[in-house]
């Protein structure tokens, strides 16, 4: 009796299993993917809210051109996907990124990453990246932060910071000897950033055989800088090269033009290219020259169509950095397209040491570390218009050097 009772027992529970077997597998086979999940943390508050706002919109833009030539094929699901982008606000802080990697990568479930924007902001995504072994795609991290980490789950592109303060040196070279600035002054914002990139420009300031007539601390937010200006004014300064913020940019222009102090060649970096220089200066943002990372004169495939979309879209305004951000995803879009994968280290393979040709940046080749040089841009304002002066362009915009504020119209 007891016998037959454990074997009715035991084809009671293998028939349990059987009608079990039938809705639902003991073992779930890994479900096809339905769309292609990009992550992205960007500045949507905070200091860089304003290059955030442009990130996102090139960004976006990107993916809607890749769904509207009907998506990206991927092997595991045997068919095109749709790309899908999601944004987590790094609200412009180093601490936030890894809260907004860490949300993206866990509850958002996405398969790869693009950067947000500035250095010490990509170094915590970088790092994030690597704990959780995720592919992120960089751009605007200075190299020499980058590189020596050896990163195994990002690559980079963008340019050195040797390469962006040679710019106004190659301009000078450029330019007939009696238009060349022969007394400019050094003005670079008292912080680390402004000590690195000042110590660049002297020591290209040696090769190029030029001597600032001044060089001294820039105090950040200050609300006078009439000191300055007569040290500026009294040492015969005929240029300037600045970094420093956009706030401390504007107050410094301005308070030139309320001194009556012109220089004829003033080149700004980091704060005299967002829109908001110009916007706060109106006319006297006129003449001055911005840095920048990209520009719709080039002559690359998409980049004019590129800047007349932003224009459109944007009450007329130009953007020297939609372009590149939108070209980081191309090279994103693209290695995703070439492997066929989500897999983070088959897309990160099909980056590295490989080329990538026709984007809005033109040619991006990748080294084997993962780095991909470009080349940094100097604009000058003119109307409201960024004008591409380097590198230069057939038939581009010719450089104007200003004259004294009185004898502007």
């Amino acid at each position: 009796m007891k016998k037959r009772t454990a074997l009715s027992a035991v084809a009671i529970a293998a028939a349990a299993v059987v009608t079990a077997g039938m809705s639902t597998p003991m073992v779930a086979a890994a479900a096809a993917p339905t769309e292609i999940r990009i992550g992205a943390p960007i500045s949507m508050t905070g200091l860089l809210a304003a290059d955030g706002f442009e990130q996102k919109w090139s960004y976006e833009q990107a993916v809607a051109d890749v769904n509207a030539a009907g998506g990206i094929f991927i092997k595991a699901a045997n068919k095109k996907l749709p790309v899908k982008l999601v944004v987590a606000d790094d609200q412009s802080d180093p601490a936030k990124v890894t809260d907004a990697m860490e949300r993206l990568i866990k509850v958002e479930k996405i398969d790869l990453l693009l950067s947000t924007h500035g250095g010490d902001l990509n170094m915590a995504g970088a790092l994030a990246a690597e704990k959780y072994k995720k592919f992120y795609m960089i751009t605007t991290l200075w190299p020499h932060m980058w590189v020596p980490k050896k990163f195994k789950w990002s690559a980079l592109f963008f340019f050195d910071a040797g390469g962006g303060a040679e710019v106004p040196f190659k301009i000078w070279e450029s330019l007939p000897e009696a238009e060349r600035p022969k007394k400019p002054a050094l003005v670079v914002e008292d912080s680390p950033d402004g000590q690195g990139f000042g110590g660049v420009f002297k020591d290209l300031a040696k090769k190029y055989k030029v001597n600032f007539v001044l060089d001294e601390p820039w105090a950040m937010g200050s609300k006078d800088y009439s000191a300055y200006i007569l040290k500026m004014k009294a040492r015969g300064a005929d240029a300037v090269l600045l970094f420093g913020s956009p706030g401390d940019s504007i107050t410094l222009v301005r308070q030139m033009k309320e001194q009556n102090f012109s220089v004829k060649y003033l080149h700004g970096w980091k704060g005299t290219w967002p829109y908001e220089f110009r916007e706060a200066l109106g006319d006297a943002s006129d003449y001055v020259l911005a840095d920048g990372f990209w520009s719709p004169d080039y002559t690359y495939p998409g980049a004019k169509q590129l800047g007349e979309r932003f224009s459109t879209t944007h009450k007329g305004k130009s953007s020297t950095s939609v372009g590149m951000f939108y070209a980081n995803a191309q090279v994103l879009l693209k290695a995703i397209e070439a492997s066929g994968s989500l897999e983070p280290k088959a897309v990160r393979d099909a980056v590295v040491g490989k080329a990538f040709k026709g984007t809005v940046q033109g040619d991006v080749s990748f080294d084997a570390n993962g780095l991909a040089l470009i080349s940094s841009t100097a604009n000058q304002w003119w109307k409201g218009k960024h004008m591409l002066v380097y590198p230069p362009v057939a038939g581009g915009w010719t450089l104007k050097m200003a004259p004294p504020w009185d004898q502007r119209k």
